[in-house]
């Protein structure tokens, strides 16, 4: 396990941002049934957190991506972080919205995002990929070259590997799944039998509700 990986699983746990309860499984919107659940927003409420988290973005997109023009953040999670990132390196920021508006312009982007300039997305917690691939191909259809995204989680689920893949997308994430389950198990938030029990679980998430009866 990575340094930054360790480190921001960690801080994750403490939080309570990630959550583990194989035993009292949560329901995701999908309707799936987890034992994890991951709210990245609560980092907001703890700035020396919120601060790690904004400064360790802030340093991967100068690393990865000198020639950066803007930051995106997707809504409404990464907005946010997103607009702390670009603060930090002196870059406009936009966000990108689910749907547009049903009201006046009726834009999907907020903000001012001109042809041609390079982009990196921000975002604060990747599960199926859909959603996120979605503000990205906003981007591209604005004209708009998308350098990559960042992420603070993945639950790194093959299929969003392979739409990410598929849209040409460069994922680069702070923490991930293993990672955060590795920690849990060395501080004892877990046991062997929850470990085995997470790992069934990101084999089939969509179908883990029946594997519970």
């Amino acid at each position: 396990m990575k340094p930054l990986e360790k480190n921001v699983a960690e801080k994750l746990l403490k939080i309570k941002a990630v959550k583990l309860q194989p035993k009292n499984p949560f329901t995701w919107a999908s309707g799936w049934k987890s034992p994890i659940y991951c709210d990245n927003r609560k980092t907001l409420s703890y700035p020396a957190i919120r601060s790690y988290i904004k400064i360790e973005i802030a340093r991967l997109v100068q690393e990865l991506y000198p020639e950066a023009e803007v930051i995106a953040g997707v809504a409404t999670g990464a907005i946010a972080q997103g607009a702390l990132v670009a603060d930090v390196l002196g870059l406009p920021f936009i966000y990108i919205r689910p749907t547009p508006k049903d009201h006046g312009l009726e834009n999907l982007i907020e903000g001012d995002l001109r042809p041609g300039q390079k982009v990196v997305v921000i975002e604060d917690l990747i599960s199926t990929g859909g959603s996120s691939l979605k503000a990205v191909e906003a981007i591209r259809k604005d004209c708009s070259e998308v350098l990559g995204m960042i992420a603070i989680f993945t639950y790194s689920f093959p299929m969003a590997e392979e739409l990410f893949k598929k849209a040409k997308v460069k994922l680069t994430v702070l923490c991930n799944y293993d990672a955060t389950l590795n920690e849990a198990l060395g501080t004892k938030y877990i046991t062997e039998e929850d470990m085995e029990t997470l790992k069934q679980w990101r084999l089939n998430p969509s179908e883990w509700k029946n594997e519970l009866k």
